[in-house]
């Protein structure tokens, strides 16, 4: 009996109180958390029009139903193996060597003893970041115009004859690649180089007096610290991957060149702008809303299979 009123002495002693201060934190948190549900679980209601012969004048609740219609069609498209590919692999190469650039350019930062220099390079990868893609898709056709493109010009001076660089799919594997990862790295790496300045000094300080020299040091020590972040990031980057960014695959490619480059940059979003754009299906609004839908439930399928790898491989590598 004693032992069962100090039990729920304890609960009552350790029982949390609500004070101001916890009022107040809680009140900033009512802006964000309306914002969320207003602009994320809201539109989740859009989700009908998947399902449905959308018409304006009878709105969502009144169109009628098709069932799965819609995702019939999708799956059915003669171009429907293309997307996935092309979605998939090109994802596939943005995530791989724009992490290894990002982690690349974390550790030059690291290595680099000035304040003030670090800044300086900072602030310089990071600017490409905050530009619009059309602003990027005028630098890269600058660059690889046929007629006065700079790579022709400067192939012309060894003697080689300029290429048509909007009439060669295969090309913009590499082409799209590059231009992603030099315009997100230097976001990207900032989250590397953060991780890296909460590395214990003593550790690069033992390693130092071992003898092992900047690549050893890296390999062995700095890398291990980051192995859990890159799990973390990369879970997060594949739940994306059945998406595409339209405004690089569609501005930077000045919208598949009319059709020249659609055999390696035809994507899933391209391919449902298009569709709503030219409204052939007849019912484009259902189209694209399934096909988003198949997006998002694919990707949360993929974070939580990935997530399940990782945390079977080391715990502290899982997202959750």
């Amino acid at each position: 009996m004693r032992a069962k009123l100090n039990v729920q002495t304890k609960k009552r002693k350790y029982k949390h109180k609500l004070t101001s201060s916890d009022i107040q934190l809680y009140s900033m948190c009512i802006l964000p958390l309306l914002t969320v549900f207003i602009f994320k679980y809201l539109p989740m209601g859009g989700t009908l029009i998947a399902f449905k012969d959308y018409k304006f004048n009878l709105g969502i609740l009144g169109s009628q139903w098709v069932g799965l219609s819609n995702f019939e069609y999708f799956f059915k498209s003669n171009v429907f193996v293309q997307l996935v590919r092309n979605t998939l692999f090109n994802n596939f190469l943005f995530i791989l060597f724009g992490t290894l650039s990002s982690l690349l350019v974390a550790i030059l930062l690291f290595e680099v003893k000035s304040r003030m220099a670090t800044k300086i390079y900072q602030t310089i990868l990071i600017t490409p970041f905050f530009m619009s893609w059309v602003i990027v898709a005028y630098m890269v056709y600058a660059i690889l115009n046929s007629n006065y493109g700079y790579l022709n010009q400067i192939l012309s001076l060894f003697g080689i004859q300029g290429i048509d660089w909007y009439s060669k799919p295969k090309a913009w594997y590499v082409i799209l690649t590059l231009t992603y990862v030099w315009k997100n790295v230097g976001m990207d790496s900032v989250v590397y180089y953060a991780a890296l300045m909460g590395i214990d000094s003593s550790l690069i300080e033992a390693s130092e007096i071992d003898g092992a020299n900047k690549v050893k040091r890296t390999i062995h020590v700095v890398l291990p610290t980051l192995i859990p972040l890159i799990s973390i990031l990369t879970i997060l980057k594949i739940g994306n991957i059945f998406r595409a960014d339209f405004g690089l695959f569609y501005t930077v490619t000045q919208d598949g060149a009319s059709g020249n480059l659609y055999e390696t940059t035809n994507v899933i979003d391209t391919y449902i702008f298009r569709t709503f754009r030219e409204t052939t299906t007849g019912n484009s609004y259902g189209l694209t809303t399934a096909v988003g839908l198949l997006q998002s439930v694919v990707g949360m399928v993929l974070v939580i299979l990935t997530n399940w790898t990782a945390k079977k491989i080391d715990p502290d590598m899982a997202l959750f």
